[in-house]
Parts: structure tokens; sequence; C-alpha cells
């Protein structure tokens, strides 16, 4: 079974959401998103300085399974992207809630989140 970690939120889209209100929320995808794409071969972010809206495409990861639009899991101005995980997409598979995030957000709205509890009920994770 893939973790789902507690501290986080999730979307029903499979992003993950580091938040504590202090600064840019991290956005990544979950462990049961990853393992379900297969090996993760490149990821296309947002541009630093676009705004996302929560519950819209903003972007696409690809692995040898398939092709999988990323959504925004919150509303806001992008303000890093994680160039490590552009360069190295197995980055994803391999630390999906550590060095394998994807962007981060000052967040002005948060979309539709579940807790880990949610998440992992609705998708076969484990806390």
């Amino acid at each position: 079974m893939a973790k789902v970690v507690a501290e986080l939120k999730y979307s029903a889209e499979h992003e993950w959401v580091a938040a504590d209100g202090s600064g840019p929320a991290n956005i990544g995808i979950s462990a049961v998103a990853a393992e379900a794409l297969g090996d993760i071969v490149y990821v296309d972010l947002p541009e630093v300085g676009s705004t996302v809206t929560a519950g819209e495409t903003c972007g696409e990861v690809e692995s040898t399974k398939s092709v999988s639009d990323l959504y925004a899991p919150v509303t806001g101005e992008v303000v890093e992207i994680n160039d490590d995980v552009v360069s190295d997409p197995a980055l994803i598979n391999n630390d999906p809630y550590g060095a394998g995030w994807l962007f981060k957000v000052a967040v002005t709205e948060e979309g539709p989140l579940l807790s880990a509890e949610e998440y992992a009920a609705a998708n076969g994770g484990e806390l």
C-alpha cells in the first residue's frame, strides 16, 4: 500500500499540499498517484509568476504508462518550481513527499481538500 502522510492535505486528483500558513505551500503528487503512474519520465510544471486556480490543470506528468494532467489544489501565484524534479522526474517515484515536490504557491484560496484519513480511505493508501 502507498504511504499517505498524515500532516498533509490532498486533492481528489492526488496532489498533496503542505501549508502551515507562514509561507508558500509546497505542492506534489501522492505516493498513491506515483505508484499508479509507474516510472515517471517527464513533468511539465507551471511557470514561476503564473497564477494557478484550484481544480484547474496546471501541467502534466508523463510516465512510461500514460500522461496525466496535474491539477492545482490551491489558487495563487507560483513562486518556485523544483528544477531538480524537472531534470530528474524519477525523484517523484523515489521520494514523492520530499525531494519529489513539484512547485510552491503563494496561496490566496484553497480548493476542496481532503484530510490524510479521507484521502487514504478513498484511495487505498496507508497512514
